[in-house]
């Protein structure tokens, strides 16, 4: 038995009080997580994580030095023992479309940022549309930034929007500090976020060349001919198949885009990432136009050439999506069981460098059962660490996996330095996990707005079962466990200027 000297709170699983009811933390010094299992993007190992009184993590430890430290400390600390837990960095999700204001009845930063905490995910990074007005502008910007203040139960940090002509807003956005900016090459669903057309993609990278922002796209591009096309033969014959709604989003309207502004980032400097690949065979365009990169002397991470695919496309497969069920719609669409099987093994080969969720909610009056009118997106916001852990841990991937993708990697893309890895200096963002646990999907538990999902009654591995905000817990049990602790991850001297 370890001789402990000082003052030692053990106080993980004394969350819940005698009468059972949940109680919020009191005000936190400095802390000592433990767990058997510590897991980084490398690594796992027996040890803890010691974090200060400012919710900084001090010193990454293993076991021995551990019970150096509990033998011989004279300091006052909290121990939060999670025995066979996972204790993980806090996932981030760079993808995430919280509506706000506008649209706030399909999601809000509220619900939105409650269900990210019961999954596991410390910060979100809001995308430009679906909320209205867009995050166009830097006036825009800060209407956004004021409807969340004060709201937001995780960190959130934000991408500016590119449409046709707003270049000139882009400097003041960068200072007000948005991770990056994010255009369409297709119809985005709604009017107020115009897609680019070819002749403005270069004005886009000559006002963006030399930045420390990512330039992100939806690679699909738009075809008025494929169309047309497709029209005249006739495919339109039954909406509730999805096979009709695939045909019209063909991989090749991938390929087009991704080769179309592959021809742009080897004549300029600045990273480009391209969101949600549904289609195989983007990776390989992709690392070509990397590999340039690399052999000019880049230093940007990944050459600044990446890439993220989402939950929906490593779960499902299009053969599997029932007649009707437009919940399983998004764009780009979900592939074949081939399509599927090809980018899990982009993910074995390192050749993906994030997963995120693209939870893109509507009210269910938008959907219906007609695949070619209703709305396009998947909810998945709060599962998305247990639905990447289920397939992974089918495929025999180990934890260090998860952590890589769904922590390192966006933090890596977003500039977020601070996020997503298990680090002296790194804000202490965790979460233990059980990775042996399993449940059911069903409405009441879900936290986002709209209980609407592809997942739903499906059984999911692994439990999120405790997340921290900077040293803070803030949900247990997949409940809320505390008043908003979310910060914007903004300039706030110029957005509340």
């Amino acid at each position: 038995m370890l001789r402990i000297v000082g003052k030692i709170f053990i106080i993980l699983g004394l969350i819940l009080n005698a009468s059972g009811r949940r109680i919020k933390p009191f005000e936190i010094g400095k802390q000592l997580f433990l767990s058997r299992r510590v897991v980084t993007e490398t690594a796992e190992f027996d040890g803890g994580i010691l974090v200060d009184e400012k919710g900084i993590i001090e010193s990454v430890l293993t076991r021995e030095s551990v019970d150096t430290l509990l033998s011989g400390s004279r300091e006052s600390l909290k121990v939060f023992d999670g025995g066979n837990l996972a204790l993980m960095a806090g996932a981030i999700d760079s993808h995430v479309h919280v509506n706000e204001p506008g649209r706030t009845s399909w999601e809000g930063f509220v619900t939105a940022t409650q269900a990210a905490a019961v999954g596991g995910f410390t910060t979100i990074v809001d995308m430009p549309l679906n909320s209205i007005p867009p995050t166009t502008t830097v006036e825009n910007l800060k209407i956004k930034a004021s409807a969340a203040k004060e709201e937001i139960f995780v960190d959130v940090a934000f991408w500016g929007g590119a449409i046709p002509g707003n270049e000139d807003e882009y400097s003041r956005m960068i200072e007000a500090g948005v991770v990056g900016f994010k255009g369409y090459l297709i119809d985005s669903g709604v009017t107020e976020f115009p897609y680019l057309e070819t002749e403005d993609i270069r004005p886009l990278f000559d006002a963006l060349n030399g930045t420390d922002v990512v330039l992100a796209f939806h690679c699909e591009l738009n075809d008025s001919n494929y169309k047309d096309n497709y029209n005249r033969n006739g495919y339109y014959s039954d909406p509730r198949l999805y096979d009709t709604y695939l045909a019209t989003r063909p991989d090749q309207l991938e390929l087009d885009a991704v080769s179309l502004i592959a021809k742009y980032i080897e004549q300029y400097n600045i990273h480009v990432h391209v969101v949600h690949v549904s289609a195989q065979g983007v990776i390989p365009i992709l690392e070509e136009a990397r590999e340039k990169r690399i052999q000019s002397g880049s230093t940007l991470w990944r050459g600044g050439v990446t890439a993220e695919t989402c939950h929906h496309y490593l779960t499902i497969s299009s053969e599997q999506i029932p007649p009707g069920h437009t919940e399983y719609k998004c764009s780009p669409p979900i592939r074949n069981q081939t399509n599927k099987d090809k980018l899990w093994q982009y993910i074995k080969e390192n050749r993906f460098d994030l997963i995120a969720s693209d939870h893109s909610p509507s009210v269910s009056s938008l959907k219906g059962p007609n695949f070619l009118t209703a709305w396009g997106g998947i909810s998945s916001i709060q599962f998305g660490v247990s639905l990447f852990w289920t397939e992974a841990k089918a495929r025999g991937f180990k934890l260090s996996t998860l952590s890589r993708y769904l922590s390192s990697g966006p933090a890596m893309l977003t500039g977020l330095r601070t996020k997503g890895m298990l680090k002296p200096g790194y804000d202490a963002d965790l979460i233990y996990f059980d990775p042996e646990a399993s449940f059911v999907v069903t409405p009441e538990i879900i936290t986002y707005k709209n209980k609407i999902s592809p997942y739903m009654y499906r059984v999911l591995q692994g439990t999120v079962v405790h997340t921290f905000l900077r040293g803070q817990l803030i949900a247990t049990g997949g409940e809320i466990v505390n008043d908003p602790q979310g910060e914007l991850l903004l300039n706030e001297d110029l957005v509340f200027d």
